[in-house]
């Protein structure tokens, strides 16, 4: 019997050449976010990749924060990330680190390179630092002070660490090639003084690594093997193995860069999300309108949902975008046979059944999910007065209506057959209350006597009923006029959320809890709300609707 082959992707092929030619030993990757926002979908492909390479590959995976950036930083931040990590069920166990805790080594660091006559303290503004690196077309000038002596730069150095500089009036730069056709490699900056307090070291520190200089350092510090990272840092990689390897590591880390993923019609950036937040448009950064890692599970996405869109986007160096509607395929198919299908009326109306015993209430037995019968069975309650879907009666249908209208019969899921006879309406001229019989000889929907009906109908109880808000979500953006206008605003989607106050839902969903999960029946599968939804007040979700035109490719 052949042996299956399975195919590799490229970041799985380096990382077998360097166990066979003996590079590592012990695969270590690693997520390393910056605790400045909320992370967002991006975020969960490059969690869910390091995280399954060291799993496949027997290996550990560490968290670290960046945080060499005290000006945008916040602890806030720091407690969502380890939350989203956790919960999409990437284990860092005990390897949890700041960068900010190997500052003293980064320092360390700095110094040997300036001994080493491979950094300099450097006069020059941001401006001129600018004019003096030169353009892709054209090479750099060295700085002025470029030559100045190794004890002059240490002086230099410590002094900018003591604190007698503002902030921009001097910097440590890497001394590389002011000639490189990679501008990164034009004597980068890799310390600058910023009198900031840091929401780890306090007021420690008054100099800051840049994240070029600090982040090979962490990786090497901790053992990392391969630094698994996204398209933009391939031009960075050079400067990264310089790090390393000046500053002398035995085992340096291997820079492996991927394409990020791109979703289509939505706001990842944290300007414009901030931006949405402080001028109440959204309620904060897990809005469910939003696709943040806090917003999706908001929501009522899965990991297991995250887990198999990050899967089928694959793993590639060709930058691309991938349409929303794969995502929410992704969820549909994680929950379909997982949850249970309950009744839900989003537009209610009365309906009355005039020939059922008054004060009667029945309990029918309804199955939970009729393709997955591992999920049991629940009682439901039924009785003469219930609500139905509005839409789901014509005084004057048009052709093919198979549901609710004056002489025509249906069938009550799970329940009897019903015949409209008459209704009632208000002043308005809208219809308050339906009047029907029913057949008690077609309880469970069947007719006795081989009758068939074209339409079904769901319903709850009238007198058990749980009122209950429901909010219905679209794209946030505009998806006909793309995401931006001209101006570089959003182009947002006025229709974004459509909030329903007087919805009734089945008595079995009042000890629903927070971030549990129903289909309701003909309207799509919803959760219960995190945020604002109480026991004796639920609100749901609508995580995606039942259909999509979006199909898996062959």
């Amino acid at each position: 019997m052949e042996k299956e082959v399975v195919s590799r992707n490229f970041i799985e092929q380096i990382i077998d050449k360097d166990i066979e030619e003996g590079n590592c030993e012990t695969v270590c990757t690693r997520f390393p976010p910056e605790p400045n926002g909320y992370l967002h979908i991006g975020h969960a492909k490059s969690i869910l990749l390091n995280y399954g390479l060291s799993q496949q590959y027997h290996g550990k995976f560490n968290l670290r924060f960046d945080d060499t950036n005290p000006t945008k930083e916040k602890t806030e931040f720091v407690d969502s990330i380890k939350v989203d990590v956790a919960w999409l069920g990437a284990d860092w166990e005990d390897r949890l680190f700041f960068a900010s805790n190997y500052f003293d080594q980064m320092y360390e660091a700095a110094v040997s390179l300036i001994k080493k006559g491979k950094a300099y303290v450097c006069d020059l503004n941001a401006d001129q630092i600018r004019e003096y690196r030169g353009t892709l077309k054209e090479p750099g000038k060295n700085s002025p002070y470029r030559d100045r002596s190794i004890e002059e730069n240490l002086e230099l150095f410590e002094n900018m660490r003591a604190g007698k500089y503002e902030d921009g009036e001097k910097v440590l730069r890497a001394k590389i090639d002011m000639a490189s056709p990679n501008i990164n490699m034009r004597d980068p900056i890799i310390y600058r003084v910023a009198h900031m307090t840091h929401h780890n070291t306090g007021d420690k520190w008054c100099i800051y690594p840049m994240y070029d200089f600090a982040h090979p350092i962490e990786d090497a510090i901790e053992g990392v093997t391969h630094s698994i990272c996204t398209l933009e840092f391939e031009d960075h990689r050079p400067l990264y193995d310089w790090v390393v390897r000046e500053v002398g590591y035995e085992h340096p880390p291997k820079q492996i860069e991927f394409a990020k993923l791109y979703l289509t019609n939505v706001v990842t950036g944290k300007r414009y999300i901030k931006k949405l937040v402080e001028e109440g448009i959204v309620d904060g950064w897990d809005d469910p309108r939003l696709v943040s890692i806090a917003a999706l599970r908001r929501r009522g996405f899965t990991p297991e949902s995250i887990k198999m869109f990050v899967e089928l986007c694959g793993v590639s160096k060709a930058q691309g975008s991938v349409d929303y509607a794969m995502l929410e395929y992704c969820i549909r198919e994680d929950l379909k046979l997982k949850r249970p299908r309950v009744m839900a009326v989003l537009d209610p109306i009365k309906l009355v059944i005039d020939n059922y015993p008054e004060g009667q209430v029945e309990e029918l037995e309804v199955a939970n999910n009729l393709e997955n019968p591992d999920l049991g069975s629940r009682k439901v309650p039924f009785c003469r007065e219930l609500y139905i879907d509005r839409e789901d009666f014509m005084e004057e249908p048009p052709r093919k209506y198979f549901r609710l209208f004056p002489g025509n019969e249906v069938r009550l899921m799970n329940a009897y057959f019903v015949k409209c006879e008459s209704f009632i309406k208000d002043e308005t001229g809208k219809v308050t209350e339906i009047h029907c019989t029913y057949d008690p000889e077609t309880k469970g929907g069947n007719s006795n006597d081989g009758r068939k009906v074209k339409g079904t109908i769901h319903w709850v109880a009238a007198p058990t009923a749980l009122k209950a808000e429901v909010r219905l979500y679209e794209n946030i953006i505009d998806e006909e006029k793309g995401v931006y206008n001209e101006d570089g605003s959003l182009n947002l989607n006025p229709n974004s959320l459509t909030i329903l106050k007087e919805c009734y839902v089945e008595s079995s969903l009042a000890d629903a809890k927070a971030y549990e999960s129903f289909q309701f029946v003909r309207q799509g599968f919803f959760c219960v709300d995190s945020h604002d939804s109480r026991p004796e007040a639920p609100v749901f979700n609508r995580i995606v609707s039942l259909k999509s035109s979006f199909k898996l490719p062959k």
